[in-house]
Protein backbone atom coordinates (compact mmCIF):
# COMPACT_ATOMS: atom_id res chain seq x y z
CA UNK A 1 0.00 0.00 0.00
CA UNK A 2 1.79 3.49 -1.14
CA UNK A 3 1.64 6.73 0.08
CA UNK A 4 -1.12 7.77 -2.12
CA UNK A 5 -3.37 4.41 -2.03
CA UNK A 6 -6.65 3.75 0.54
CA UNK A 7 -7.86 0.13 0.97
CA UNK A 8 -11.88 -0.39 1.83
CA UNK A 9 -12.04 -3.32 3.67
CA UNK A 10 -14.46 -5.62 2.36
CA UNK A 11 -17.11 -7.48 5.42
CA UNK A 12 -16.19 -5.85 8.10
CA UNK A 13 -18.45 -5.56 11.29
CA UNK A 14 -18.89 -2.53 13.12
CA UNK A 15 -21.00 -2.86 16.75
CA UNK A 16 -21.44 -0.49 19.20
CA UNK A 17 -21.71 -0.87 22.90
CA UNK A 18 -23.34 1.87 25.00
CA UNK A 19 -25.11 2.09 28.06
CA UNK A 20 -24.16 3.09 31.73
CA UNK A 21 -22.73 0.14 32.15
CA UNK A 22 -20.45 -0.54 29.05
CA UNK A 23 -17.30 0.00 30.52
CA UNK A 24 -17.46 -2.40 33.59
CA UNK A 25 -19.22 -4.73 30.85
CA UNK A 26 -16.49 -4.94 28.23
CA UNK A 27 -13.25 -5.04 31.11
CA UNK A 28 -14.80 -8.19 32.79
CA UNK A 29 -14.75 -10.18 29.62
CA UNK A 30 -12.12 -8.96 27.08
CA UNK A 31 -8.38 -9.94 27.39
CA UNK A 32 -7.73 -6.10 26.95
CA UNK A 33 -7.50 -3.28 29.59
CA UNK A 34 -10.69 -1.28 28.73
CA UNK A 35 -8.83 1.59 30.55
CA UNK A 36 -6.57 2.30 27.66
CA UNK A 37 -9.56 3.20 25.83
CA UNK A 38 -9.96 7.04 25.00
CA UNK A 39 -10.34 9.85 21.98
CA UNK A 40 -7.09 9.48 21.77
CA UNK A 41 -5.89 5.61 21.97
CA UNK A 42 -7.46 2.67 20.76
CA UNK A 43 -6.75 -0.79 21.30
CA UNK A 44 -6.99 -4.82 19.95
CA UNK A 45 -8.34 -7.38 22.06
CA UNK A 46 -9.86 -10.67 22.08
CA UNK A 47 -12.78 -12.55 23.70
CA UNK A 48 -11.95 -15.78 24.37
CA UNK A 49 -14.16 -19.11 25.84
CA UNK A 50 -13.89 -19.72 29.16
CA UNK A 51 -10.85 -22.21 28.39
CA UNK A 52 -8.85 -19.44 27.08
CA UNK A 53 -9.66 -20.50 23.41
CA UNK A 54 -9.70 -17.85 20.88
CA UNK A 55 -13.21 -17.28 19.48
CA UNK A 56 -12.85 -13.31 18.34
CA UNK A 57 -10.82 -10.81 18.11
CA UNK A 58 -11.59 -6.93 17.49
CA UNK A 59 -10.44 -3.35 17.56
CA UNK A 60 -11.98 -1.39 20.56
CA UNK A 61 -12.55 2.56 20.18
CA UNK A 62 -14.01 4.99 22.03
CA UNK A 63 -17.33 7.26 21.12
CA UNK A 64 -18.92 9.71 22.86
CA UNK A 65 -21.63 7.22 23.78
CA UNK A 66 -19.40 4.06 24.33
CA UNK A 67 -17.36 1.89 22.78
CA UNK A 68 -17.30 0.64 18.72
CA UNK A 69 -15.88 -3.09 17.95
CA UNK A 70 -14.22 -2.98 14.43
CA UNK A 71 -14.55 -6.75 14.06
CA UNK A 72 -14.56 -9.62 11.32
CA UNK A 73 -17.68 -9.74 9.65
CA UNK A 74 -18.15 -13.27 8.74
CA UNK A 75 -18.54 -13.59 12.62
CA UNK A 76 -20.77 -10.63 13.44
CA UNK A 77 -23.96 -11.98 14.60
CA UNK A 78 -21.87 -15.02 16.32
CA UNK A 79 -19.98 -12.16 18.46
CA UNK A 80 -22.85 -9.96 19.06
CA UNK A 81 -24.60 -13.33 20.10
CA UNK A 82 -21.55 -14.39 22.80
CA UNK A 83 -21.64 -11.07 23.63
CA UNK A 84 -25.27 -10.59 24.69
CA UNK A 85 -24.63 -13.77 26.97
CA UNK A 86 -22.50 -11.27 29.49
CA UNK A 87 -25.15 -8.98 29.95
CA UNK A 88 -27.10 -10.41 32.28
CA UNK A 89 -27.99 -7.51 34.69
CA UNK A 90 -25.85 -5.02 33.32
CA UNK A 91 -26.90 -1.80 31.65
CA UNK A 92 -25.83 -2.04 28.32
CA UNK A 93 -26.82 -1.49 24.61
CA UNK A 94 -25.15 -4.04 21.56
CA UNK A 95 -26.19 -2.50 18.24
CA UNK A 96 -25.04 -3.80 14.46
CA UNK A 97 -23.69 -0.52 13.05
CA UNK A 98 -22.22 -2.39 9.93
CA UNK A 99 -24.56 -0.90 7.32
CA UNK A 100 -23.76 2.81 8.20
CA UNK A 101 -20.08 2.39 8.32
CA UNK A 102 -17.45 0.87 6.36
CA UNK A 103 -13.63 0.69 7.73
CA UNK A 104 -10.57 2.13 5.30
CA UNK A 105 -6.80 1.40 6.08
CA UNK A 106 -4.00 4.35 4.83
CA UNK A 107 -0.75 4.47 4.57
CA UNK A 108 0.66 5.54 8.03
CA UNK A 109 2.55 8.39 6.57
CA UNK A 110 -0.59 9.40 5.66
CA UNK A 111 -2.03 9.24 9.00
CA UNK A 112 1.23 11.41 10.11
CA UNK A 113 -0.04 14.40 7.75
CA UNK A 114 -3.12 14.10 9.63
CA UNK A 115 -1.59 14.45 12.61
CA UNK A 116 0.62 17.55 11.47
CA UNK A 117 -2.71 18.98 9.85
CA UNK A 118 -4.39 18.70 13.20
CA UNK A 119 -1.43 19.83 15.50
CA UNK A 120 -1.35 16.20 17.44
CA UNK A 121 0.47 13.37 18.14
CA UNK A 122 -2.01 10.74 19.46
CA UNK A 123 -2.85 7.51 18.03
CA UNK A 124 -6.25 7.62 17.79
CA UNK A 125 -7.99 11.18 15.94
CA UNK A 126 -11.22 12.54 14.83
CA UNK A 127 -10.62 13.23 11.24
CA UNK A 128 -13.67 14.86 9.49
CA UNK A 129 -15.68 13.43 12.41
CA UNK A 130 -14.74 10.22 11.95
CA UNK A 131 -12.12 7.99 14.38
CA UNK A 132 -8.91 7.41 12.76
CA UNK A 133 -6.70 5.16 14.65
CA UNK A 134 -2.64 3.40 13.99
CA UNK A 135 -2.84 -0.41 13.70
CA UNK A 136 -2.37 -1.14 17.87
CA UNK A 137 -1.19 -4.27 15.93
CA UNK A 138 1.36 -3.23 13.77
CA UNK A 139 2.30 0.15 12.86
CA UNK A 140 3.53 -0.92 9.54
CA UNK A 141 -0.15 -1.85 9.04
CA UNK A 142 -0.96 1.72 8.63
CA UNK A 143 -3.91 3.53 10.14
CA UNK A 144 -7.79 2.11 9.99
CA UNK A 145 -10.15 4.90 9.73
CA UNK A 146 -14.01 4.30 10.14
CA UNK A 147 -16.47 6.27 8.75
CA UNK A 148 -19.53 6.19 6.72
CA UNK A 149 -18.90 5.41 2.96
CA UNK A 150 -19.73 9.29 1.71
CA UNK A 151 -17.80 11.03 3.88
CA UNK A 152 -14.80 8.30 3.38
CA UNK A 153 -15.10 9.38 -0.01
CA UNK A 154 -14.98 13.09 0.43
CA UNK A 155 -12.01 12.66 2.64
CA UNK A 156 -10.47 10.28 0.03
CA UNK A 157 -10.77 13.39 -2.34
CA UNK A 158 -9.23 16.06 0.43
CA UNK A 159 -5.88 13.77 1.08
CA UNK A 160 -5.92 12.96 -2.76
CA UNK A 161 -5.75 9.31 -2.53
CA UNK A 162 -6.77 6.30 -4.82
CA UNK A 163 -8.73 3.52 -3.94
CA UNK A 164 -6.96 -0.03 -4.33
CA UNK A 165 -7.68 -3.69 -3.98
CA UNK A 166 -6.86 -5.77 -0.34
CA UNK A 167 -3.69 -7.51 -1.52
CA UNK A 168 -1.02 -6.19 -0.62
CA UNK A 169 -2.62 -5.00 2.89
CA UNK A 170 -3.74 -9.12 3.54
CA UNK A 171 -0.14 -9.95 1.80
CA UNK A 172 1.68 -7.74 4.40
CA UNK A 173 -0.47 -8.92 7.27
CA UNK A 174 0.75 -12.65 5.86
CA UNK A 175 4.32 -12.00 6.26
CA UNK A 176 4.52 -10.40 9.52
CA UNK A 177 1.90 -13.67 10.61
CA UNK A 178 -1.20 -12.07 11.00
CA UNK A 179 -4.30 -13.57 9.73
CA UNK A 180 -6.97 -11.12 8.15
CA UNK A 181 -8.85 -13.68 6.28
CA UNK A 182 -10.03 -17.29 7.55
CA UNK A 183 -10.59 -16.04 11.09
CA UNK A 184 -13.65 -18.06 11.56
CA UNK A 185 -11.33 -20.99 11.14
CA UNK A 186 -9.65 -20.74 13.97
CA UNK A 187 -12.37 -20.63 16.64
CA UNK A 188 -11.99 -22.79 19.16
CA UNK A 189 -8.59 -24.52 17.89
CA UNK A 190 -5.84 -22.47 19.69
CA UNK A 191 -5.43 -20.28 22.79
CA UNK A 192 -5.05 -17.07 22.95
CA UNK A 193 -1.09 -16.39 23.57
CA UNK A 194 -0.91 -19.75 20.35
CA UNK A 195 -2.55 -16.89 18.34
CA UNK A 196 0.34 -14.20 18.88
CA UNK A 197 -2.13 -12.20 21.38
CA UNK A 198 0.83 -11.07 23.76
CA UNK A 199 3.28 -9.58 20.61
CA UNK A 200 0.29 -8.21 18.99
CA UNK A 201 -0.84 -6.21 21.93
CA UNK A 202 -4.02 -7.52 22.54
CA UNK A 203 -3.44 -9.13 25.85
CA UNK A 204 -2.95 -7.15 29.12
CA UNK A 205 -1.84 -9.45 32.26
CA UNK A 206 -2.20 -6.92 34.64
CA UNK A 207 -5.75 -6.05 34.58
CA UNK A 208 -8.32 -7.98 36.18
CA UNK A 209 -10.27 -11.11 35.47
CA UNK A 210 -11.86 -11.43 31.87
CA UNK A 211 -13.21 -14.60 30.33
CA UNK A 212 -10.57 -17.31 29.53
CA UNK A 213 -8.06 -15.72 31.72
CA UNK A 214 -6.86 -18.22 34.16
CA UNK A 215 -5.73 -20.21 31.62
CA UNK A 216 -4.30 -17.79 29.68
CA UNK A 217 -2.14 -16.15 32.83
CA UNK A 218 -1.29 -19.64 33.79
CA UNK A 219 0.53 -20.28 30.41
CA UNK A 220 2.14 -17.59 30.40
CA UNK A 221 3.52 -18.33 33.95
CA UNK A 222 4.34 -21.52 33.54
CA UNK A 223 5.85 -20.75 29.54
CA UNK A 224 3.66 -23.48 28.76
CA UNK A 225 3.35 -22.56 24.96
CA UNK A 226 4.25 -25.23 22.95
CA UNK A 227 2.63 -24.57 19.43
CA UNK A 228 1.72 -21.09 17.79
CA UNK A 229 0.59 -19.97 14.69
CA UNK A 230 2.37 -18.74 11.54
CA UNK A 231 1.99 -17.92 7.95
CA UNK A 232 3.31 -20.73 5.62
CA UNK A 233 4.58 -20.27 2.34
CA UNK A 234 3.34 -23.11 0.04
CA UNK A 235 3.89 -24.42 -3.55
CA UNK A 236 0.54 -25.65 -4.15
CA UNK A 237 -2.82 -24.65 -2.80
CA UNK A 238 -3.58 -26.58 0.41
CA UNK A 239 -6.74 -27.13 2.60
CA UNK A 240 -7.48 -27.41 6.15
CA UNK A 241 -6.37 -30.03 8.58
CA UNK A 242 -3.18 -30.45 5.60
CA UNK A 243 -0.35 -32.00 7.55
CA UNK A 244 2.84 -29.88 7.64
CA UNK A 245 5.98 -32.17 7.97
CA UNK A 246 9.52 -32.08 8.35
CA UNK A 247 11.30 -35.42 7.47
CA UNK A 248 9.02 -37.97 8.95
CA UNK A 249 7.69 -36.00 11.86
CA UNK A 250 4.67 -34.14 11.91
CA UNK A 251 5.45 -30.76 13.12
CA UNK A 252 1.81 -28.65 12.23
CA UNK A 253 -1.59 -28.30 10.41
CA UNK A 254 -3.27 -25.92 7.97
CA UNK A 255 -5.89 -23.80 9.90
CA UNK A 256 -6.15 -21.21 7.30
CA UNK A 257 -6.18 -22.09 3.25
CA UNK A 258 -6.93 -18.90 1.81
CA UNK A 259 -5.64 -16.59 0.48
CA UNK A 260 -2.82 -16.84 2.45
CA UNK A 261 -2.07 -20.22 4.60
CA UNK A 262 -1.60 -19.60 8.23
CA UNK A 263 -0.66 -23.87 10.27
CA UNK A 264 -0.66 -24.07 13.93
CA UNK A 265 3.32 -25.08 14.12
CA UNK A 266 4.90 -27.33 17.00
CA UNK A 267 7.56 -25.66 18.82
CA UNK A 268 8.79 -28.82 20.85
CA UNK A 269 9.31 -32.31 20.15
CA UNK A 270 11.23 -31.51 17.33
CA UNK A 271 12.91 -28.35 18.86
CA UNK A 272 11.47 -25.20 16.54
CA UNK A 273 14.89 -23.78 15.60
CA UNK A 274 15.50 -27.65 14.56
CA UNK A 275 13.56 -26.84 11.05
CA UNK A 276 12.33 -23.22 11.54
CA UNK A 277 14.60 -22.43 7.99
CA UNK A 278 14.34 -26.05 6.92
CA UNK A 279 12.13 -27.08 3.57
CA UNK A 280 9.18 -28.48 5.05
CA UNK A 281 6.76 -30.78 2.82
CA UNK A 282 2.76 -30.85 2.88
CA UNK A 283 1.22 -33.44 0.87
CA UNK A 284 4.79 -34.06 -1.02
CA UNK A 285 5.20 -30.62 -1.97
CA UNK A 286 7.52 -28.28 -0.51
CA UNK A 287 6.20 -25.51 2.24
CA UNK A 288 8.68 -22.92 4.16
CA UNK A 289 7.51 -20.90 7.49
CA UNK A 290 7.07 -17.48 7.04
CA UNK A 291 6.82 -15.71 10.10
Amino acid sequence: MEKDQIIILKNRGLISITGEDAKEYLQNIITNDINKVSKISSVFAALLSPQGKYLFDFFVIKQDEGYLLDCDGNSLKELIANLSKYKIRSQVEIKDLSLNYVVGVMNLDNFKIIQKELKKEETTLEYRESPIFVDPRDNDLGARIISPLEKLYLTIKKLNLKIVENNSYIKKAFLKGIPVEGLVNLKEQLFGLEINFEKLNAIDFKKGCYVGQENTARMKLKNKIRRQLMSIKTEKNVKIGDEIKYNDSVIGRILIDKPYPFALIKLFDPEFLVFKDKKLKINDSNAEIVS
